[in-house]
């Protein structure tokens, strides 16, 4: 085999040898499993209604289905639903807020898109010790493009709020330092 045909495959092998490096290298970080140093479905966790404290209707509902559903997809809590919980979560929409984000371009003065911001307060408490875990204000948000009925828009973007709010709330009681 001629002498460049040799380099070039060595060129090769190190290359190759470089590459398998670098992409274990990246993967040494991933941890598979709950991040919180929790055993998953270790702990149960009860989930209460949380109280309405704004002026928007019909927000109950959607929050309480996001965040059980949201804690039965991670699967690190194990939710508590015939029992009393490890951990018993409650909680108070505090604020329903839109924001503009866009305007027409013919028109400054007319939104285009909102931002459609929720914030609950919320509590987690262990039974056993009465340890307050969390105690907070969370907030979801999601963009809404504004429709000739801007209530009709807002009525399909409450799920979607809801869905970013469980997310968050999962979130922080899965990977809360507590």
């Amino acid at each position: 085999m001629p002498a460049y045909l040799q380099r070039l495959v060595l060129g090769l092998r190190l290359l190759g040898g470089t590459l398998a490096c670098l992409w274990l290298a990246g993967c040494a970080g991933y941890k598979l499993g709950p991040t919180g140093g929790q055993v998953a479905g270790h702990r149960s966790i009860e989930i209460r209604p949380f109280a309405d404290q704004t002026r928007e209707p019909r927000l109950i509902e959607p929050v309480a289905t996001a965040l059980r559903k949201e804690v039965q997809r991670d699967g690190t809590l194990q939710l508590a639903t015939s029992e009393p919980g490890d951990i018993l979560v409650t909680g108070t929409l505090v604020e329903y807020t839109r924001h503009p984000l866009t305007f027409q371009p013919s028109d400054v003065f007319t939104t285009r898109d909102y931002e459609i911001r929720l914030t609950a307060r919320v509590l987690a408490v262990d039974r056993s010790t009465g340890k307050t875990l969390i105690d907070r204000s969370i907030s979801g948000r999601v963009p809404v493009r504004s429709a000739p009925d801007l209530g009709s828009a807002e009525r399909q973007a409450a799920p979607l709020v809801a869905e970013q709010l469980a997310r968050n709330i999962t979130t922080i009681l899965v990977d809360g330092n507590w």
